[in-house]
């Protein structure tokens, strides 16, 4: 009996061991804090391991998880869709980890986190869609359908750029990835964003599911040019409109960032189709996030309709036109 009870004993210990690691499995993802000039910084394991302010914050995965990626994106591996097994969430966690410490998904409070992987995915969703008016389940339900241009009519190669970003011989331009990148400047300046030689080798965006939405995020996150917000920064309220920009009644929101990848494509006509169709997705997300679609904001906001393009297309291409 003894014998017994003993046994007992050593198996409920082992129990409550396996139990321990199980709940303590991942201590990276704790909260590590210090204090660098009187900022607050943290890192929270390899989701948000650079010491950031941004990384104080709860990180992606804590308010948007997988079941939530479905719900978004619930069409893009029927049979119909053209990139049936490469989107997941897994790759898109892997993907933002680089851009966390940086403030993706991590600026503000859980609401405007919330939203800001809303918008990036409504600029995502409205771009690799193949959803149509009378689509099983909507017309929004069908982002993600795509990884790449179907039928190109070019390779995409710009000769102006030959000495920065030449062509390799071979390699198509094409549009891939979850903002599509299109002509030769595009992939050099991404793949130097990312590290990785799109340059030469722009077939690894559709190849390589998290390299697809790393250079996504790096769009979201890079100003066009210099002196010009990045679409995160216009989202997130971190830039500060100048004089012009008034006068050009470009403000903080999402319009903003229409404006920022799409320029005059989508912009300062009016009430297009275009643009619409994105804030659609956007608008969409955001409800089946939980978080609703009046949390967009008014009208001069949530559009470009009015705003005269940041880069009109006669006189600098965008990043993804």
């Amino acid at each position: 009996m003894e014998k017994k009870s003993r046994r007992i004993l050593v198996v409920g210990a082992l129990l409550l061991a396996i139990w321990a690691l199980s709940v303590n499995a991942d201590d990276s993802e704790k909260t590590i804090v210090k204090t660098v000039k009187g900022k607050k910084m943290c890192t929270r394991g390899w989701e948000c391991k650079d010491w950031s302010i941004y990384c104080c914050n709860q990180t992606i995965s804590d308010f948007f998880q997988t079941y939530q990626f479905e719900n978004l994106f619930s069409k893009r591996n029927s049979p119909v869709a053209h990139a049936v097994g490469f989107w997941d969430y897994q790759s898109f966690i892997m993907a933002s980890a680089l851009f966390q410490p940086l403030g993706f998904g991590t600026t503000g409070g859980k609401l405007m986190q919330m939203k800001e992987i809303a918008a990036f995915f409504g600029h995502v969703g409205s771009k690799t869609t193949c959803g149509y008016g009378v689509a099983t389940g909507g017309p929004l339900a069908w982002g993600l359908c795509y990884n790449k241009e179907m039928s190109p009519s070019q390779s995409y190669c710009d000769d102006f750029y030959k000495y920065t970003y030449p062509c390799s011989p071979g390699a198509e331009y094409y549009g891939r990835g979850a903002l599509p990148i299109y002509w030769n400047y595009n992939y050099g300046a991404i793949g130097e964003g990312i590290k990785a030689d799109l340059l030469n080798h722009p077939e690894y965006i559709e190849q390589n599911a998290t390299l697809a939405f790393q250079a996504a995020i790096w769009r979201w996150m890079t100003p066009i040019k210099k002196s010009q917000p990045s679409a995160h920064d216009a989202f997130v309220g971190n830039w500060k409109p100048t004089k012009n920009d008034t006068l050009a009644k470009r403000v903080p929101g999402f319009g903003a960032t229409m404006n920022i990848l799409y320029g005059d494509l989508v912009c300062g006509q009016g009430d297009i189709d275009a643009m619409n169709n994105i804030i659609s997705h956007y608008q969409y997300y955001l409800d089946l996030m939980g978080v609703g679609r009046e949390e967009a904001g008014p009208h001069d906001v949530l559009t470009c309709a009015e705003q005269i393009p940041f880069n009109p297309s006669n006189s600098n291409p965008t990043a993804s036109s």
